[in-house]
């Protein structure tokens, strides 16, 4: 049955516009604890992210889970990572994350984390959407949900994210920028990385509700690569505006994205002998990142655009790391989900393992050159059923050969098909992915 509010990553919108308003958030706070009372007793964590609504919107949630007779711990501005781990560790019901990620700051949503610090099973997702079309009731006034602030939270995890790495390893003498994308690591990324010996340079690490993730973090890296060169680090750090995503710059100021840096974890645990299992990529996943896995004999499944797909797959195939090309990486062996400084943990103990610059592990990955045009269609279409499309996307697949490939598809969201095809040589790149895109539009409008 098709959720009528969940998304593949919770909910999310403007500020303001239905659902990311006030009374929703009652309601949904409501229905979420009507579905966890059932489970039984205990309480849910809710914490959030930087931005001005937060405040609005955790208030609306704690009053919804109080109606539902259903007690709440608050744990303030903290990274979604954060909470899921949280939410395992103190063995709530379910983590509720208020955040719109890396989107700005007029925006906002929703997330969940089940008590294994895991995304909502689809299930309890229908239930609380079921509760969502009924009347909201009140319990008495002597079952009133409780509420209460969790004064130890950001410590707890700070400790959590040093334990991933072996405690022996000392980055004394590592000079590196963390741009925190003035976010809900703001206040923890540069402890953990200060903590471990790093000489920690701080960037986007002032949120005053309204400057998350504009012009830093992850999503806009620009800034890292200036200070990185100003400061003569030997490496920047970007997080999004939630902590979940990762992408690091290496001393010479060029980014290191979440494809390299995949591989860069994949080849550590492959060389000690500790990769359990495929890695989990996504159709856009870089053509470069699946020859390099291959040479150290590593598969790469893809996946659907998407961390909740990519973490299906991993746990179809028993794989212990996954992710996206937008810096996405899930490493279980550590965590529950998608964790930026974590990730990066990884990559600074591999620097530290094998005494080479970031420079010089992502240099054993060859990116390939990748093109997207979008194409905007009148209706949503399926590209794959279209007998003259498919044609000539195998034409420009027949000259591509095995060093490139294409790739069409529908967005789930706009009237478009994407166009990408990737391959060695950049010039001829562009021009198969402006051929196809122009002969997609003809036999769509034929």
């Amino acid at each position: 049955m098709k959720k009528k509010y969940f998304g593949t990553d919770g909910i999310r919108g403007t500020v303001g516009e239905s659902p990311i308003t006030p009374d929703f958030f009652l309601k949904l706070g409501w229905a979420t604890g009507r579905v966890f009372a059932e489970e039984g007793e205990g309480f849910v964590l809710v914490g959030k992210d930087t931005r001005i609504s937060g405040y609005m919107f955790e208030s609306a949630l704690e009053a919804g889970l109080s109606a539902a007779g259903v007690n709440t711990r608050l744990l303030g501005p903290m990274p979604t990572p954060g909470i899921a781990y949280l939410t395992q560790t103190l063995r709530a019901q379910a983590g509720i994350v208020i955040s719109a990620s890396h989107n700005p700051y007029y925006d906002n949503g929703i997330k969940f984390f089940s008590t294994e610090g895991t995304k909502l099973a689809d299930e309890l997702e229908h239930k609380i959407e079921y509760y969502l079309e009924q009347a909201m009731t009140t319990v008495a006034s002597d079952k009133l949900g409780k509420a209460q602030r969790v004064s130890d939270a950001a410590g707890r995890y700070i400790e959590f994210c040093k334990a991933s790495i072996p405690a022996s390893i000392d980055f004394s003498g590592l000079r590196v920028v963390v741009d925190c994308a003035n976010g809900s690591t703001y206040h923890i990324a540069p402890h953990v990385f200060s903590e471990v010996g790093a000489e920690v340079i701080e960037i986007g690490t002032n949120p005053d509700g309204l400057n998350i993730n504009e012009k830093c973090g992850a999503t806009k890296p620009e800034q890292l690569q200036d200070a990185v060169i100003e400061f003569r680090a030997d490496l920047g750090i970007a997080l999004d505006g939630d902590g979940d995503r990762l992408i690091m710059v290496d001393h010479k100021g060029e980014v290191v994205d979440g494809d390299e840096l995949i591989f860069i974890i994949a080849k550590a645990r492959k060389d000690a002998g500790k990769l359990i299992g495929p890695v989990i990529g996504t159709l856009m996943s870089n053509l470069g990142m699946e020859h390099a896995l291959k040479k150290s004999k590593v598969d790469l499944l893809r996946a659907n655009v998407g961390d909740r797909y990519v973490m299906e797959l991993m746990k179809n195939h028993n794989g212990i790391l996954g992710g996206e090309g937008s810096g996405h990486i899930i490493c279980l062996d550590r965590t529950t989900t998608g964790d930026g400084i974590i990730a990066a943990l990884q990559v600074l103990a591999e620097m530290h393992q094998t005494g080479k610059s970031l420079y010089e592990l992502k240099s054993e990955m060859t990116k390939y050159p990748q093109v997207l045009v979008n194409v905007r269609v009148s209706k949503k279409v399926n590209p794959n059923d279209n007998e003259v499309i498919q044609k000539a996307v195998q034409l420009v697949e027949k000259e591509l050969g095995n060093d490139g490939r294409v790739l069409l598809r529908a967005s789930g969201t706009e009237p478009l098909i994407r166009v990408m095809v990737e391959g060695v040589d950049q010039d001829k790149v562009t021009e198969y992915a402006h051929q196809l895109a122009d002969q997609v539009k003809n036999a769509i409008t034929a």
